[in-house]
């Protein structure tokens, strides 16, 4: 996964040792895998931050998102 930091926008996840990255947009998984329970509540806060999530991946500017309650 490293050295592919291009579009499309996307998000890296790592749950135990599962790794995955997910286009922002279309909550694809292009590479990699998780458990469904896991990939569910990823999508979840996807869709909750996408907004927050694409201007991030635009302006490099990373912060720290809430996680699900």
């Amino acid at each position: 996964m490293h050295g592919k930091e291009h579009n499309p926008p996307h998000i890296h996840v790592i749950y135990g040792e599962y790794m995955s990255a997910i286009e922002i947009n279309t909550l694809e998984v292009l590479e990699g895998d998780l458990p469904n329970k896991a990939l569910n509540l990823v999508i979840e806060w996807i869709k909750l931050h996408r907004k927050e999530i694409l201007q991030m991946w635009n302006s490099q500017e990373f912060r720290t998102i809430m996680p699900l309650e």
